[in-house]
């Protein structure tokens, strides 16, 4: 046990004594929240101005483009649209019949910028009385699908609008009729509490999954190089005459793991910061965030972070241990990492249906466990039994692993050449 501290005391102080690892932990945030604003405001930047001709064949949609009126909706998907909306303003030319669009078509595809327009929107005369109608737009990107959506939306409400006035409904009758309700999603637990917040909660499980991944693979690459390099260098010769190769390799996980978990505390530290700031603003605007984000989502996170990073980064010290470059262990690792981030690439299916028969199997497995029941535990409110036995289950995972690793990693050391099959590999496990 004294060995392995000793182990695990060089291998952590190796670690947070790197300028590298001290200028990633205090500057990552910035760098993330930059990559995640930057090219937002790009884009919204980038939208500019629309000049876009309309030509109207019914010669009744003129209010439509030139005072528009947007539908009283506040859903998610509704409130990103008008957002989008706001960014990109649009100039419109407006001609009230329908006319010859050849002389707007080369208005379109000229080069100079002086009347230069960005599309042309045809509305069929028919339009009023014909459902199988289409509107046409052209422009000069077929993947300008913001103009697109917006266009459809102004055109399709004024004609709904027309056409119920032909029905003989009073315009401000038909103002109330059109006001659409506001959907606020709640969430009922199992002791009958409501809370609200499920973008809130999509947004927060999306950032931790992540940081539950990143460091994971950031660490586990370093354990397997490291173990790669100290066979290159014939270091590890010496160190086994003093220490055992289980002795070794625990130290060298455990050391590892605390890395990880002093860069994701002092990110944690960090967003505390931030949130008690958000969260005395907005208790001044009267707004309780313990409606939207819940304590536990923080309590278990170090809990699962753990389970998860252990089980993980045994896998990349068997490649370090089996392989003699980094090349070779990263061909061996590459798929099998695929399959253990799986809860990853299904995380949409898992946050917004946390309790089927899926999500419930692959948080009580082994090696999907963490992830997928920290998951569960952000969106939903699953049994403590449940969460009780994703523990015990990743625990035994962890325990198995490192037995196999040990294996491993006690023939692996010191074997050089071709790297070995998956049968020299369970031979090894037999002999060692």
């Amino acid at each position: 046990m004294k060995k392995t501290l000793v182990v695990f005391k060089r291998e952590y102080l190796q670690a947070v004594r790197r300028k590298m690892f001290i200028f990633m932990t205090f500057a990552f945030p910035a760098l993330m929240a930059a990559l995640m604003v930057i090219p937002s405001f790009l884009m919204m930047r980038g939208l500019g101005e629309k000049h876009v001709a309309i030509l109207d064949g019914t010669g009744k949609l003129r209010d439509a483009y030139l005072h528009p009126t947007a539908p009283a909706a506040k859903t998610d998907l509704q409130k990103v649209q008008k957002s989008r909306e706001v960014s990109q303003s649009m100039q419109f030319d407006y001609v009230d019949h329908a006319a010859d669009p050849k002389p707007y078509f080369s208005r379109l595809t000229q080069q100079r910028k002086d009347g230069q327009l960005d599309g042309v929107l045809i509305v069929p005369p028919d339009a009023l009385t014909n459902p199988d109608a289409h509107l046409k737009y052209y422009s000069r990107s077929a993947t300008d699908f913001i103009s697109q959506e917006r266009l459809s939306s102004m055109t399709n409400r004024a004609v709904q609008r027309l056409r119920l006035q032909a029905h003989g409904l009073d315009p401000d009758v038909l103002n109330r009729v059109m006001t659409e309700m506001t959907l606020d999603s709640l969430q009922l637990s199992k002791t009958g509490e409501e809370k609200k917040g499920g973008s809130a909660n999509f947004f927060v499980g999306f950032v931790l999954c992540a940081l539950l991944i990143l460091p994971t693979i950031i660490s586990g690459l370093d354990v397997m190089r490291g173990i790669i390099q100290e066979k290159t260098d014939r270091v590890v010769e010496v160190l086994i005459s003093s220490v055992t190769p289980s002795e070794l390799l625990i130290g060298k996980i455990l050391g590892t793991a605390a890395v990880g978990l002093t860069q994701i505390g002092v990110w944690l530290v960090m967003l505390f910061g931030v949130s008690v700031y958000g969260a005395a603003t907005a208790a001044v605007a009267g707004v309780n965030l313990s409606q939207f984000i819940r304590a536990q989502t923080f309590v278990y996170f170090p809990i699962f972070f753990i389970l998860a990073f252990l089980t993980y980064v045994c896998v990349y010290a068997i490649g370090g241990a089996a392989c003699n470059s980094d090349r070779e262990a990263q061909q061996l690792i590459a798929p099998i990492t695929m399959v253990m981030f799986l809860p990853w690439f299904i995380l949409v299916v898992l946050i917004t249906n946390p309790d089927s028969t899926l999500s419930t199997s692959f948080s009580l497995s082994p090696v999907f466990g963490p992830m997928t029941m920290y998951i569960r535990t952000l969106v939903s409110d699953p049994p403590p039994i449940q969460i009780a036995i994703s523990i015990l289950v990743s625990i035994a995972t962890i325990a198995l692993f490192l037995w196999i690793t040990a294996k491993i990693f006690r023939v692996g050391i010191l074997s050089y050449g071709k790297r070995p099959t998956i049968p020299e590999l369970w031979r090894w496990m037999k002999v060692a």
